[in-house]
């Protein structure tokens, strides 16, 4: 069974774990300031938070963003649910805008859904394609409310020329095995503004303050720490930094690969009848993450399970999110967002990884061929 995507591990990734299992520190040590410092040279200098996952990363963005119960959250539906998730269980409501041809988040939809109430924005980077921050920049500005880049697949990929981390307020990073760069599980948050950055980097270890010059109860010796706002233990540890910093290391090699096998995809697929391929915005350099195609018809589930039967591990991403049973529990119902349900129902994943040779990537085109063709 191919798979939609897999993780890359190289020699050096594993030499740099096991360094660091030979050494001194296994979690919050030295290898957490170079993950950081190195994730940072990909996001324009923008400081980094080394997180435990990319829901941890969301999380921790919407605190360092101080949103809060009564506040709303405008975001996409086309995205793993954490997006959401973790913005209603700090007490907020998620509003879901709709998307554009791509399946990211329409500036138009967000203008026309932001109140009085909107504290926050987040655009989701669908399979890699950065969203037109320079609209949602713009919409967030008169709105007053800050804006977030979940850029769970979108690491490595420029927009008019700007790295992913430049582009939003916070931006949310993923490490899970499939995506572009991994840690096994891990995530991060890229944050320039200082007090955010200091909020963040507090709630990923409990709110713990240690520097004698903030501790209001400055006197009680060497062990003493105080908790002056309460965080979590979403910490990053050493071993699974080291894996991620050699990671990093090859990410211009991952992204020029990924490229090549899109292009690749996008001249042997041409010409399918019933089969939509993925487009990009000429002034963007997405990291592709998903090579997302949509099958027209109503033939999604077939070609699906027929490519399942025929070993190519296809998958979809994503449901709708007001779609699941928490959401709709909540009273959101279908129809909210026609276009993004539109391409939940015909898209389909195929498998996109760098070690996906040009025999396996021929193997899928024949059988999307002998099923649409």
């Amino acid at each position: 069974m191919l798979p939609y995507g897999r993780h890359d591990i190289h020699p050096a990734d594993i030499d740099a774990v096991v360094d660091v299992l030979r050494g001194d520190w296994l979690t919050t040590g030295p290898a957490v300031e170079r993950f950081e410092a190195a994730l940072a040279s990909w996001t324009g200098g923008v400081p980094c938070v080394a997180v435990s996952s990319g829901t941890a990363a969301l999380h921790t963005a919407y605190v360092a963003a101080g949103l809060g119960t009564g506040d709303e959250v405008v975001t996409s539906p086309m995205s793993f649910v954490a997006t959401a998730a973790t913005a209603a269980q700090l007490g907020a409501t998620v509003v879901f805008a709709d998307v554009d041809d791509l399946g990211n988040l329409d500036p138009a939809a967000v203008q026309a859904a932001v109140t009085s109430r909107t504290a926050v924005i987040t655009g989701v980077d669908y399979a890699g394609h950065p969203a037109e921050y320079d609209e949602l920049v713009k919409v967030a500005e008169q709105a007053g409310a800050v804006l977030i880049d979940d850029a769970a697949h979108s690491i490595g990929s420029r927009y008019r020329d700007r790295p992913v981390g430049t582009l939003a307020d916070l931006t949310t990073f993923s490490f899970f095995p499939t995506k572009t760069v991994t840690t096994a599980e891990g995530g991060a948050v890229a944050v320039a503004d200082p007090d955010r950055l200091d909020r963040a980097r507090r709630f990923r270890n409990h709110g713990l303050v240690r520097e004698p010059a903030r501790l209001r109860d400055p006197d009680q010796g060497g062990w003493h720490q105080e908790v002056h706002g309460f965080g979590l233990n979403y910490r990053l540890p050493d071993v699974l930094c080291a894996l991620g910093t050699s990671q990093l290391r090859r990410l211009a090699e991952t992204r020029a690969r990924r490229a090549w096998l899109v292009a690749r995809y996008d001249t042997l697929l041409a010409g399918i009848p019933g089969l939509g391929l993925p487009s990009r915005r000429q002034y963007t350099e997405p990291c592709w993450h998903l090579y997302p195609v949509r099958v027209r018809d109503g033939r999604r589930r077939e070609v699906y399970e027929r490519m399942r039967a025929a070993g190519i591990g296809v998958q979809v991403h994503f449901l709708p999110v007001y779609w699941h049973p928490v959401f709709a529990d909540l009273g959101y119902r279908r129809g909210l967002c026609p276009a993004a349900e539109a391409f939940y129902a015909e898209q389909l994943s195929l498998p996109l990884y760098p070690s996906l040779t040009d025999a396996e990537q021929d193997r899928v085109v024949d059988v999307v061929r002998s099923i649409l063709g």
